[in-house]
């Protein structure tokens, strides 16, 4: 389940800024025939901080429905909030989500025994397999490869996302943790380096974008044609993550997806349009890949 390349799914919006259920189901659809393995809806790139409790449950409940088994779905349900991620992750499970993505608590910086435990309530009262998301330039806070060694011992712990951007924390979580848990790159512009340490997919931002050649970089990687591997990744998805990323994630994904025909809809307050001046440097690039016709 926790391999390749997983999606972490932008969520589109109608005209009048609700939750698009058709886009939704379209979006699972693209990625699926795309080689897309695996979804995750309501995470940072799917804006799930302006999303109610209600449209949270309702895009992975669309999610899983529109995904009807075809490919795994890790459902975003974490919190700064042990109790509100509790009843987000238990709400998963019911629907038949395949697994989470728990976010490290933001905001409120807990200790590494906070985060520890934190995690351990989760992981021990709901019986379904979790990512641990770390993502300190968000969340204010780091969550150590010692700490995550000792998750690593619970059986519903089984991979995390390094958003760290630290090869070497990296590097240590693998020394540490071994086959005990599955670590997958948060950051699409070090999806190689993370890989060739033991990583073992990418929940990715681009992927919104060009999922079938995030799949084909990984079909490469598993056939050892490193050559192919390396170009796919110089000629597209580095630069493209780089043009993800004018601005705040998601609103150059979001706006790219819109440009291509794909749903999108607006970004919601306190995410606005992108500036005139980054917009037409991301339709430049978006033509230049053959994302967007001249």
């Amino acid at each position: 389940m926790f391999y390749g390349s997983i999606v972490a799914m932008i969520t589109p919006f109608d005209e009048y800024n609700r939750i698009d259920e058709e886009g939704i189901k379209r979006l699972v659809d693209f990625h699926i025939n795309n080689g897309t393995n695996g979804i995750v809806p309501c995470g940072t790139t799917g804006e799930s901080p302006t999303l109610t409790h209600e449209e949270h449950k309702k895009v992975i409940e669309i999610t899983i429905k529109a995904a009807a088994g075809r490919i795994p779905v890790i459902a975003g349900t974490g919190s700064n909030s042990t109790e509100e991620a509790l009843e987000l992750t238990a709400s998963a499970r019911d629907m038949g989500a395949d697994g989470v993505l728990l976010v490290i608590p933001y905001y409120n910086k807990p200790t590494q025994k906070g985060l520890y435990e934190h995690f351990k309530t989760i992981a021990e009262q709901i019986d379904i397999p979790a990512v641990v998301y770390n993502i300190p330039s968000r969340a204010g806070v780091n969550l150590l490869p010692s700490t995550l060694s000792g998750l690593a011992e619970l059986k519903n712990i089984v991979a995390v996302k390094e958003a760290s951007g630290n090869l070497e924390q990296m590097a240590e979580i693998m020394y540490l943790c071994g086959d005990k848990i599955a670590l997958l790159s948060g950051d699409d512009k070090i999806i190689l380096p993370v890989m060739s340490i033991g990583g073992k997919g990418v929940i990715s931002v681009v992927a919104n974008i060009i999922p079938d050649k995030m799949s084909q970089l990984f079909k490469t990687l598993e056939e050892e044609n490193y050559k192919d591997t390396l170009e796919i990744f110089q000629k597209f998805i580095y630069p493209l993550s780089r043009t993800m990323f004018y601005e705040t994630n998601p609103i150059p994904v979001k706006t790219a997806a819109r440009l291509m025909g794909l749903p999108s809809g607006d970004l919601r307050l306190p995410l606005t349009a992108m500036e005139e001046e980054n917009l037409k440097r991301l339709e430049e690039d978006l033509k230049i890949f053959g994302l967007l016709e001249e």
